[in-house]
């Protein structure tokens, strides 16, 4: 609803930028990159995959002659059956990491949004609440005079610009835990080919662990637009004795202290994860 006021105004599309993105956030979250932007993108990544799976194949025997050579101390010790199966068995569960790398990823991916959602539902959210402000502060702005709302465009530009440079600072760190899903589903077939062989098998967990760890990026931001659902609900004090201007200035100091915390906790979400997980 226009009230008519630029002041009103501009914080009210501050606020509606600052809600858009969070509902966007809600749904990248929420989404699989299968279904990222229609599809075409997922289409593109897994053709990519498939690619590198003969490059893959070709790394696998590279790795299991080299964990052979390294592992074994003469020819002889190849030939004993319990380590001649061993060996085999290793080869077989490589390659199938390899075919199947798509399947395995997914399958983590589906784990951690199983997660998500299991948060969503314990907190009793379908969607985050929205900044609104308050009605004490659009009737003390309305009934200022012209020179007494001089100052409150002022505060009004600086307050709507933070709140602005925040929600796309936020939306970016959302789309980059994206674009790094994208990046590892299509190089999967490569490091992953390092299971073939025992000294080179490192490499294959690494991949797997910092994979998991972007996956559970999401888990990191649905709780942390979660606690700000719980600050939004219960919005920044308004002193209906002060003057406009004091007002205006106190409701968007706290409220962008609190948008920061949230943008805080969305940027820190891989570093959290990989602390988390020991990476």
């Amino acid at each position: 609803m226009e009230s008519g006021n630029w002041v009103i105004e501009n914080l009210n599309s501050a606020l509606g930028t600052w809600n858009e993105k969070l509902v966007e956030i809600w749904q990248l979250v929420t989404q699989s990159p299968t279904e990222f932007r229609g599809g075409g993108i997922w289409h593109v990544i897994a053709n990519i995959h498939g690619a590198l799976q003969a490059v893959g194949l070709a790394l696998l025997v590279l790795f299991f002659v080299i964990g052979v050579v390294k592992t074994c101390g003469s020819f002889a010790e190849v030939k004993k059956p319990e380590h001649a199966l061993k060996l085999f068995i290793r080869f077989a569960l490589a390659k199938g990491v390899v075919t199947y790398g798509l399947e395995l990823m997914m399958a983590l991916f589906t784990i951690a949004q199983g997660i998500i959602s299991t948060i969503m539902g314990g907190a009793g959210l379908g969607t985050t609440s929205q900044a609104v402000l308050p009605q004490a502060i659009v009737k003390a702005v309305e009934e200022c005079s012209f020179l007494a709302s001089i100052p409150l465009w002022a505060v009004t530009i600086i307050g709507s610009l933070f709140i602005t440079v925040l929600s796309f600072i936020m939306i970016l760190s959302v789309y980059g835990r994206f674009f790094k899903i994208f990046l590892y589903t299509a190089i999967a077939p490569v490091p992953l080919a390092s299971f073939a062989g025992e000294p080179s098998q490192s490499i294959g967990k690494a991949f797997l662990k910092s994979y998991a760890a972007v996956c559970l990026e999401g888990v990191i931001i649905i709780l942390a637009c979660v606690i700000f659902s719980a600050f939004a609900s219960a919005p920044p004090v308004v002193d209906d004795s002060a003057s406009a201007v004091t007002m205006v200035w106190s409701y968007i100091g706290e409220l962008i202290f609190n948008m920061l915390i949230l943008v805080g906790a969305v940027k820190m979400a891989d570093r959290v994860v990989r602390e988390m997980m020991g990476l």
